[in-house]
């Protein structure tokens, strides 16, 4: 009898292999490993996929475990070409009780044929493997570490990453690697950018000569110089750009760049527990910043310096002193869930509001005013604070009540009603346009407060170009473009009587897991402080709710 099999394999950037050249030997070494025994009859391949991640987070790797659950699957076991790709760490001892679980044997070549459970010499040969899995990344991560930290300290290269305000990239020549100079990499370094390199220099300058660094984004704001995130829009394209902030000054003041030299090293991916009581889900990766004396530093200068070492250490010496004052102690800061996290917007500067925890609740705060320039040229208070509490129970109220299950035929047509009959990235097209609209409304309201004409005149031209640019694409799509397929009605059915029993439990949810369900269904808030009213919209969108905010209550 000849038995049907699904392959497993796996390859990352981690293995710095060709994707498709990497199956093709996984799985001709399977079918080697089965070749009198059965055929593959599917594939199951994660590309890009670290071996790190557990099997329930790969997309492949999920729908094989998915499917082992179906006994009409088609396949009567798995085989696996290298298990050193397929298991990390405890990953074997996690995942083969769900095989033996609904009787799906797993082979491996390097026990010959399947796995035998009540084997203790398969079971410590697939450990060792688990265990050399992890060493091997292990030693991956330390050996392309040490070589470019290496590369930076000793040779000065530049790694990668965008060039920091005053500086542009020039290109050097091939890279030395002969494999990556035949790809078409090539070497670059940092150029001295005429036009904005003087403005660091002016603001290394002002510092020393006793100015504050508000003041200093005061006066180049003023003065019609473009901020950091303003002249370099295509890398910024998140950001408002309206005006100098406070960070954009203390950051070009703390670059140690600006001296000449290479720096490298200052953040690092870090790799946190995604539930520590739960360890199996795995970690996830964070980028997070690397305290200076860990910064690695080109032992000479490698690219034209803007400023002196000797005034770059006076400026260090000015911002530690201002700064506030070190006891040598490392306070652990509390992690606080806020489940309102980067979907709720100040009406007024049209940016997001900051989760801040006070008094033992989660509020929401914007401080336009604190961090940029122009702000005292827009009416905008100091300080606006929301507490979270008075939106979410309103918020959740309104969410069930929509898509009750009586309310299901009401639902239907509603959603009908609201589906895009364009394709998904018409979509997004035409909410870059809703914003470009806001932003040349937020630029008028600083010309009449009495900005600078000059700069909101170069303000306003950079969001036409933008608008005309979109507009064009949105132009251009829609010209024989193919439609998206509308939900029907019973599919937008079996939707809203999933979200009417999920919904029901928002109440008693965790912050996190609220902030996911109001993700899914692309909730936005924005909020009125003048009227002291939140504005609630979902996509597709049901009817806008408004929130009213006012004695620490809220109502609709």
């Amino acid at each position: 009898m000849t038995g049907r099999f699904a392959f497993y394999g796996r390859v990352s950037t981690e293995d710095q292999q060709d994707p498709e050249a990497s199956r093709n030997w996984q799985l001709a070494r399977s079918r080697a490993l089965i070749e009198r025994h059965g055929e593959v009859v599917t594939s199951f391949f994660d590309i890009g996929q670290s071996r790190s991640i557990p099997w329930k987070r790969r997309p492949q790797a999920s729908l094989l475990l998915e499917a082992l659950k179906d006994r009409g699957r088609g396949f009567d076991g798995v085989v696996i070409g290298e298990p050193q790709r397929a298991f990390y760490g405890n990953q074997y001892g996690l995942t083969f009780p769900v095989f033996m679980h609904y009787g799906v044997q797993l082979w491996v070549p390097e026990v010959g044929g399947p796995i035998d459970p009540e084997s203790e010499a398969h079971d410590l040969v697939m450990s060792v493997f688990g265990g050399m899995s992890k060493g091997e990344r292990t030693r991956i991560k330390v050996r392309v570490r040490t070589a470019m930290a290496a590369q930076a300290q000793v040779e000065g290269r530049y790694l990668g990453g965008r060039p920091p305000y005053g500086y542009q990239l020039v290109d050097v020549g091939p890279h030395p690697n002969p494999a990556k100079a035949a790809d078409g990499k090539r070497l670059r370094r940092l150029e001295a950018d005429p036009t904005t390199g003087p403005t660091v220099q002016r603001i290394f300058q002002e510092y020393l000569s006793g100015i504050g660094v508000f003041a200093i984004a005061q006066r180049l704001t003023d003065d019609g110089i473009a901020c950091p995130s303003f002249y370099d829009r295509a890398r910024n394209p998140h950001r408002s750009g309206v005006a100098w902030s406070k960070s954009a000054v203390r950051g070009i003041l703390g670059n140690p760049r600006y001296t000449g030299h290479e720096v490298w090293n200052k953040q690092r991916k870090q790799e946190s527990l995604i539930d520590v009581e739960d360890v199996a889900l795995g970690h996830e990766t964070k980028m997070a910043w690397n305290p200076k004396d860990q910064w690695i530093l080109s032992d000479q200068p490698v690219h034209d310096p803007l400023v002196s070492s000797e005034v770059f250490e006076q400026v260090q010496l000015r911002l530690a002193a201002r700064g506030p004052r070190s006891t040598g102690r490392v306070t652990a800061r509390r992690q606080h869930g806020y489940a309102l996290k980067g979907l709720l917007f100040h009406d007024t500067c049209g940016r997001r509001m900051q989760g801040n925890w006070n008094h033992n609740m989660a509020h929401y705060r914007c401080r336009f005013p604190n961090e940029y320039a122009i702000a005292n040229k827009i009416d905008h208070p100091l300080t606006v604070y929301v507490r979270e509490n008075a939106i979410l129970d309103q918020l959740d109220r309104w969410l069930a009540e929509v898509f009750r299950p009586e309310r299901v035929e009401q639902s239907l047509t509603m959603l009908e009603a609201a589906q895009p009959d364009i394709e998904p990235a018409h979509a997004e097209i035409r909410r870059a346009l809703l914003e470009c609209d806001r932003k040349l409304g937020r630029h008028r309201a600083a010309l009449e407060a009495g900005a600078d004409p000059a700069l909101v005149a170069a303000w306003s031209g950079e969001v036409q170009r933008e608008q005309a640019a979109l507009k064009a694409r949105l132009a251009a799509d829609s010209d024989g473009s193919v439609r998206c397929r509308r939900m029907s009605g019973e599919e937008i059915q079996a939707l809203v009587e999933a979200l009417g029993g999920l919904l029901a439990t928002l109440r008693e949810a965790d912050p996190a897991d609220k902030l996911e369900v109001y993700r899914q269904l692309g909730v936005k808030l924005t909020y009125d402080h003048e009227k002291r009213v939140v504005t609630a919209e979902t996509q597709p969108k049901p009817p806008v709710c408004a929130v009213n905010v006012s004695e620490g209550r809220a109502a609709h």
